[in-house]
């Protein structure tokens, strides 16, 4: 099956495709879609939909969107929703990574919670939600190279390493959005 995914993101729409290769993956780029969504939601789940159903509504064919947050319970829940954007409208993660170890400096309490929920909207239209959670705790510092985002300062509970650190398949085995990846290819697979 051909699904759009509603992501500019190279990282995520590798990641996707190692989760589920049985299926074609289009990124935004692939289709030429260069507009910016905005993402006005409350909730994660709020913010996949949008994504999704605006995607949908300008190229009528399955499409499946997601939106992840570090939820950080020491500091309200930040960065939360606004993850992709902690440390501004333009930050980039070294910055995002940067104010979150500052906002934890005299923190003892580091556990955190990957959170990621996908919007899959059909060839119908009809439109259904997955998600997927992770438990672990924010290093003191930065470690490892791989992965994107807050992973070199993700270490999922049970593990030493960072998700940076982990091998790409160790992590889309235990990670927030493999778990949802895995709930969508069981959908998936009992239609």
């Amino acid at each position: 099956m051909e699904i759009l995914l509603a992501s500019h993101n190279p990282h995520k729409v590798a990641e996707i495709a190692q989760v589920l290769p049985q299926h074609s993956w289009l990124s935004l780029h692939d289709v030429g879609f260069q507009a910016a969504i905005a993402e006005p939601g409350f909730t994660l789940y709020q913010n996949a939909l949008i994504k999704a159903e605006t995607l949908y509504a300008w190229r009528a064919q399955p499409v499946l969107a997601d939106d992840t947050g570090l939820i950080v319970p020491a500091l309200g829940g930040a960065p939360g929703v606004h993850s992709a954007r902690y440390a501004g409208e333009a930050a980039d993660d070294e910055a995002n990574r940067a104010k979150l170890l500052r906002k934890l400096a005299d923190q003892t309490q580091r556990k955190a919670y990957f959170l990621t929920v996908l919007a899959w909207i059909d060839e119908n239209g009809q439109r259904y939600f997955f998600n997927g959670r992770v438990d672990g705790a924010i290093s003191e510092q930065p470690r490892g190279e791989g992965g994107f985002g807050y992973d070199p300062l993700f270490i999922p509970t049970g593990h030493g390493e960072t998700f940076a650190e982990m091998a790409a398949a160790t992590k889309n085995a235990i990670g927030h959005r493999g778990r949802a990846l895995q709930a969508f290819r069981a959908f998936l697979e009992k239609k």
